[in-house]
């Protein structure tokens, strides 16, 4: 219990250059899923589950329309997905989920945030097999053995289910996430989920001792900088 996951309340952004940078994100992969997938949100599931994502976040319905649009007139850019792993400073372990049109410049930029901290990028698989690539849900609930019950009658594989105060947190393999959130809604109606996404959660923490905060502060940050970086995940406490 207790498992260590990132909390998106935390990561709004508060300055309007930091809330650009999070639109511009949201943005290009709301584009994406929508070019991959349709543009409809109720025959793509992983854009309804990216739009509600993005609301949470209090991203604006324009910007949503306008990459939904955007995707509809087809060309424009295309875009893959790229991943990098590797040791960040206090030897923590970091993935850095990517958008790219041009890998070449990604893996660039990423592996210089690496070298400007002294910390060391690595192969992929390196770090990612210390992580659990989960579907995650949290949702105000009173009830845990009613939540798991729901689930397991829905044959929704739960990994591990957690009461925190007036919070249900749900983890589940994430080939399971559209299963289990449908389970969850047909059971308890419509939730209005504090969040219900997939994420790489550690399976060990490594502490960042205070000598090491102010280099993980900037690595982070000089991630975060990258128009390219959709999502970092670490294991650092």
């Amino acid at each position: 219990m207790g498992r260590a996951f990132q909390n998106r309340k935390e990561s709004i952004a508060k300055t309007s250059d930091a809330k650009s940078k999070v639109y511009s994100k949201y943005g290009r992969e709301i584009y994406v899923v929508a070019k991959q997938g349709g543009s409809d949100p109720d025959g793509n599931l992983s854009l309804r589950g990216l739009i509600d994502r993005a609301k949470k976040d209090q991203v604006p319905s324009h910007v949503i329309d306008k990459a939904i649009k955007k995707a509809e007139g087809g060309g424009g850019e295309n875009f893959d997905r790229a991943r990098y792993e590797g040791f960040g400073p206090g030897n923590c372990m970091v993935i850095v989920d990517c958008l790219t049109d041009n890998p070449n410049r990604t893996f660039g930029d990423v592996r210089q945030c690496f070298t400007k901290t002294k910390t060391k990028i690595g192969t992929q698989g390196s770090v990612s097999h210390m992580f659990d690539h989960s579907a995650i849900f949290s949702f105000k609930h009173d009830d845990e053995d009613a939540v798991l019950e729901a689930l397991m009658m829905a044959d929704v594989d739960v990994s591990d289910i957690e009461q925190e105060d007036d919070l249900i947190n749900v983890f589940a393999p994430q080939t399971d996430f559209f299963k289990a959130k449908q389970a969850l809604q047909d059971a308890f109606g419509e939730i209005d989920f504090e969040m219900a996404e997939i994420q790489f959660i550690p399976q060990t923490t490594t502490e960042i001792s205070e000598e090491d905060r102010p280099m993980f502060d900037k690595f982070i940050g000089m991630l975060d900088d990258l128009d390219d970086v959709q999502r970092v995940y670490h294991n650092a406490e």
